[in-house]
């Protein structure tokens, strides 16, 4: 652990090179690297001494055969470049809700405007980058150095995840140097970890403690323009304390399906029942009492007129689940992924009760109670 910074804040402020909040403070350096992320909470350097984070790594990318669709294990091997010191730091948002440090950089032939961004909410580190892709036969990768040991690295699939080692010490490990994972890696010691979230790219490695994620490719066959323009995207670093946990998977979501507002109105003229009852303001349609399970879906049965709520266990644990409901219902079946076979649940008042296995998915269709319902053509 190094020395804690001097603010203590309790909002969001920013600075020449700098940005804090109450769970983070991230330093700069002239050129824009990372070279200090320092967890408040659980007062730890995230990052190993003397090392830089958020660095961009461009390689020499010659598959062998398949050229949009490989990555051969041996482009470390060929020409590496770095991107060239920052022509500007500044910020460009101060609170109090949020602070933002805007970084303008350039990596070969490519310009790039990095945001790095703290809210007063929330222990994550956003990276929004606007990027002019120029290069062919080229791989960008990020790399995030962390003072974590661990021989496994987690990586978030569809319904669940899988872990595969930080080592290359078989073949078998060699062969996995690159690996896939949607929303999230991970990369966790007994009591503290680091994930990395992103909102759309997918390809990872972690190899000892540098988590790295692969931004942009250039291939030239079959589409000799691929990638080359403009790209926008976001990913974020997430230090937490303890294993892999309920946060990342939250934050993951939040990066990825961040909060919509919009105004309802009603559609007489609609086919299907709406509800009308039994909904307050600020509480959910439906929520679990299981920290590690997650409703993925709520939507309209393909039959009937009840509704449909799809959920899974995202942590490796089972056990009881019990699924509370804000409006009246009369049933509630367990059906499967294709809404059928149905196998009627325990009900106790708005309650559901069903037990839930490791990652599985889990899909409930309820039918709600008349007085829930407004019928077509009736005021709502």
């Amino acid at each position: 652990p190094g020395t804690p910074p001097d603010s203590e804040t309790d909002g969001v402020a920013a600075g020449e090179r700098w940005l804090e909040n109450r769970y983070l403070r991230v330093e700069l350096n002239a050129e824009g690297d990372i070279v200090r992320l320092y967890d408040k909470v659980n007062g730890r350097d995230v990052m190993p001494a003397g090392a830089v984070a958020n660095r961009f790594q461009a390689f020499l990318d010659r598959p062998l055969r398949w050229d949009a669709w490989d990555v051969d294990i041996f482009y470390e091997e060929e020409a590496e470049w770095p991107p060239e010191p920052a022509e500007s730091v500044r910020v460009v948002e101060a609170g109090p809700l949020r602070a933002t440090l805007e970084v303008r950089r350039r990596i070969l032939e490519s310009p790039y405007v990095q945001r790095l961004t703290l809210t007063h909410n929330s222990p994550r580190l956003d990276v929004e980058t606007h990027i002019e892709w120029r290069e062919r036969h080229v791989l960008l990768k990020v790399a995030f150095p962390v003072d974590v040991l661990s021989p496994t690295a987690t990586y978030e699939i569809q319904w669940g995840h899988v872990q595969r080692p930080t080592h290359r010490n078989t073949s078998w490990d060699l062969a996995r140097f690159e690996v896939v994972a949607h929303k999230w890696t991970d990369l966790s010691e007994g009591g503290y970890g680091v994930s990395l979230l992103n909102n759309g790219k997918y390809g990872h490695d972690v190899r000892d403690n540098v988590i790295r994620l692969t931004l942009l490719r250039s291939p030239a066959m079959p589409d000799p323009q691929a990638d080359r323009g403009e790209h926008h995207f976001v990913y974020s670093l997430l230090p937490h304390a303890g294993p892999l946990g309920r946060l990342t998977i939250a934050e993951a979501y939040s990066l990825n399906d961040p909060l919509i507002l919009f105004p309802v109105q009603s559609d007489r003229s609609q086919e299907r029942k709406t509800y009308g009852t039994g909904v307050l303001p600020g509480q959910s349609l439906v929520a679990v009492d299981a920290p590690h399970v997650v409703i993925e879906t709520v939507k309209w049965a393909e039959r009937g007129q009840g509704f449909i709520v799809r959920l899974y266990e995202a942590q490796r644990v089972r056990g009881p689940v019990g699924l509370h409901v804000a409006v009246p219902f009369k049933a509630a079946w367990r059906v499967n992924l294709l809404e059928e076979e149905a196998e009627p649940l325990e009900v106790e008042g708005r309650r559901i009760s069903f037990f839930i296995k490791p990652f599985e998915i889990v899909t409930v269709y309820l039918e709600p109670a008349p007085e829930a319902l407004i019928p077509p053509g009736q005021p709502s």
